[in-house]
């Protein structure tokens, strides 16, 4: 009986934890296609006087407003081997920003993953100004050249943008981009030509909206603005912001808009004094990184220096990267043993080219690891079988006295040499490391588009077997999510029970209850637990066979 309350408790735990996930996690919103809304990212130190004060650190407009459109500005188009990039003359924004390594979807026609579509002046990320980003009027810049274009990825190039603002106030902007990485480096050089003192408020504003390319696995997963502030991970949901702006203060390693696949963030040279103000919806997050008020005396300057990251949220990359960025890369409760797992998982990609080869390979070595105390909770379970008829007797003799019943179980337990919950202890061994796979299948990019074999060409999706028609709500047969739930059952079949016959008809709706909720998980995911049971399988089959001997 104990034995089971336990093993219960371990299975109402994982159905907590990821059918949480499934039923009540919301969507992520479609992305809108609402042109026109602009958003008060941008600088109005062109309207501003010598001596004006700007806008307060915290008094950023709560509403976006209109900007018109400069009809001179010119867009510069930077072409590298991991990406295409516009940006804008005017505010300098960047317009559009397209992955050269990644489909927006599976399709065959699909075409690159677009991080930023097509997006006017003032709707753009990465606005630099001058007045905490409250401004309604964005400068217009004029850039060195119309195009920047790196062939290898060894090449380097750069963009100086120049604009003269009002009041003797010179901003020049330089990009600096690399052909093997994904970061571009921006100083701002600020330059005040009068011979007054000049009080000024610099910001760097971004605009995003959930990337299009939401899936039936991660859309119950994290996506929103994020940040990375006095060394530790600060993830926002977008609905929260509907209610009033969220501000962080602090050191500042990186802000911006992450997923589970993919972000944008930005982050300061000095990560020390700044403020992080986050506003929006869920359709629209529009983040500020302060730099606070400061003085800038006559015909003197100051720099400021950011560090773009617009790629992919994978973590060798982003430990390359530097400035944290690889703690957005988050596994919870178990990243410590997450992380280790995806590792290998790469590393038996490199021999397998096949990830999904690499899930079976990675399931078989966690398997051998656990093998023994497995094997120990397995033949534990039957010893404990082997006793069910005694123990019925005891239970029916000292039904009126529970003390004595206990005290003449524990006599027979330590007479036999069998441990009530020693094939429970294997299983609460292994939960944590199954709980960490889990997360690591679920959100790895590495598995985004990874083709396994035959109709699985998605390891990041649910399985479907298209069988020429439409099946509504599965739209296909989820094959490898049925033979999971087969083999679940055939498990629990093979497997020793101590239940009493009422405990035993609810473990036998179990594997029902585990197929319904995989349909629409990572078919990974239902990979590793496929295997796992097929493995499982053998060895209980190998332990019936040595009891049989």
């Amino acid at each position: 009986m104990d034995l089971y309350r336990a093993f219960l408790a371990i299975v109402l735990s994982f159905l907590i934890l990821i059918g949480y996930q499934y039923f009540f996690v919301k969507p992520v919103p479609p992305q809108p296609q609402a042109p026109g809304q602009a958003t008060q990212a941008a600088s109005s130190a062109n309207q501003q006087t010598a001596g004006g004060a700007p806008a307060a650190a915290t008094g950023i407009a709560a509403t976006p407003s209109t900007v018109a459109v400069d009809p001179l500005a010119h867009d510069v188009t930077v072409d590298t081997p991991l990406y295409t990039a516009v940006i804008n003359e005017q505010g300098g924004g960047v317009k559009g920003f397209v992955l050269k390594s990644y489909r927006s979807t599976n399709a065959e026609d699909a075409g690159p993953m677009q991080l930023i579509i097509g997006k006017g002046p003032a709707d753009a990320p990465v606005l630099f100004s001058l007045d905490n980003g409250a401004g309604t009027v964005l400068p217009t810049y004029t850039a060195d050249k119309n195009a920047v274009t790196l062939t290898n990825q060894g090449d380097t190039g750069t963009l100086t943008m120049t604009a003269a603002l009002a009041d003797g106030i010179a901003i020049v902007r330089t990009l600096t981009f690399r052909g093997d990485s994904y970061l571009i480096n921006v100083e701002y050089k600020v330059s005040n030509t009068t011979d007054r003192p000049v009080q000024v408020s610099p910001a760097l504003t971004m605009v995003n909206e959930p990337f299009a390319h939401a899936s039936e696995t991660s859309k119950y997963l994290f996506a929103g603005p994020a940040a990375y502030v006095n060394e530790k991970l600060v993830e926002t949901k977008a609905k929260k912001l509907t209610e009033a702006p969220v501000v962080l203060q602090g050191k500042v390693s990186w802000t911006g808009y992450v997923d589970n696949y993919f972000m944008t963030t930005v982050a300061p040279a000095v990560g020390n004094g700044r403020t992080i103000t986050l506003q929006g919806s869920e359709q629209q997050v529009r983040t500020v990184l302060s730099e606070g008020i400061q003085t800038i005396g006559p015909h003197e300057g100051k720099s400021f220096a950011y560090t773009l990251y617009f790629g992919p949220k994978k973590l060798q990359v982003l430990q390359t990267a530097g400035s944290d960025l690889a703690k957005a890369v988050d596994f919870g409760w178990f990243d410590v043993l997450a992380k280790p797992m995806l590792w290998l998982l790469n590393f038996f990609h490199q021999f397998s080219h096949n990830y999904g080869v690499a899930i079976i390979l990675l399931t078989i070595l966690i398997k051998l690891i656990f093998w023994p105390i497995t094997q120990k909770g397995m033949k534990s379970m039957k010893n404990m079988q082997k006793l069910q008829p005694k123990i019925a007797k005891l239970r029916e003799r000292f039904k009126d006295d529970p003390a004595k019943m206990n005290q003449e179980m524990m006599t027979l337990y330590k007479t036999y040499k069998v441990n009530p919950v020693g094939g429970c202890l294997p299983m609460l061994i292994q939960i944590p490391f199954f709980f960490a796979l889990y997360r690591v299948l679920m959100a790895a990019i590495e598995l985004r588009h990874a083709p396994f074999m035959l109709w699985i060409n998605d390891l990041s999706a649910p399985d479907r077997l298209w069988i020429g028609f439409d099946i509504p709500y599965l739209h296909g047969i989820p094959i490898l999510t049925l033979l999971m739930g087969a083999s679940m059952y055939l498990q629990q079949k093979m497997t020793p029970t101590t239940a009493d016959p009422t405990q035993a008809r609810i473990m036998q709706f179990l594997p029902i209850v585990f197929t319904f909720m995989f349909i629409n998980f990572a078919s990974g995911l239902v990979l590793y637990w496929f295997v796992n049971n097929l493995l499982s399988i053998l060895q209980q089959y190998l332990i019936n066979r040595q009891n049989k001997a």
